[in-house]
């Protein structure tokens, strides 16, 4: 499978993100911000794709599929949805739930085939959970330091009102589909459905 293998600091700064939205504790080294002359409305938008694929970590094909998707949904704007859609990935959810440091971490996890929704196995990062679904690490991996890890690490962070997360016992459920304002990624959407639409 192809990775971005550009050191993830390196891409924050490229990118004007925070390491903490991606679950990074470290602090960029680099103080003040280079300025390279105004941006075009074309390179603003590409920068706010280019936002959204790094933080969820989705290549430029899976991105354009969801973003078709999002188009054909009967309800909401189509840069609302696509957030919605990026934000109910399985790998998301487990770094929402705090049973994962980051969205790399959680896509490990999934692909090694510890965790498991509504009491099946699921090894893909990318699968769409819904509404009502219970997603549990299983139960011979909890017994593992690396979920004490995880769970000392993530006790701090914020559970997001549409998730229901029992970190003690290393599961959670959906409880509804996120709203855009729940939705706390510093992504322009609307930037990125005007760049797609050219």
């Amino acid at each position: 499978m192809a990775r971005d293998m550009t050191p993830v600091l390196k891409r924050c700064r490229a990118l004007g993100i925070e390491p903490a939205e991606l679950g990074y504790d470290k602090r960029s080294k680099r103080k003040g911000k280079q300025t390279r002359g105004k941006m075009s409305e074309y390179g603003m938008q590409l920068k706010e794709k280019q936002k959204a694929k790094f933080i969820y970590g989705v290549l430029e094909k899976p991105f354009r599929n969801y973003f078709t998707k999002a188009q054909k949904l009967k309800y909401g704007t189509t840069g609302e949805n696509l957030m919605i859609l990026l934000e109910l990935r399985l790998d998301n959810v487990l770094f929402r739930m705090g049973l994962a440091r980051t969205r790399d971490e959680a896509r490990q996890l999934v692909s090694h085939k510890n965790v498991q929704v509504n009491g099946k196995t699921v090894n893909i990062p990318s699968y769409s959970v819904k509404v009502g679904d219970e997603i549990a690490i299983k139960e011979n991996c909890k017994g593992s330091q690396r979920y004490k890890d995880i769970v000392e690490v993530t006790g701090s962070r914020g559970i997001p009102e549409w998730l229901d997360s029992d970190r003690e016992n290393l599961a959670g459920k959906i409880t509804a589909i996120p709203t855009r304002e729940q939705i706390t990624v510093p992504v322009n959407e609307v930037a990125i459905v005007e760049l797609y639409s050219k």
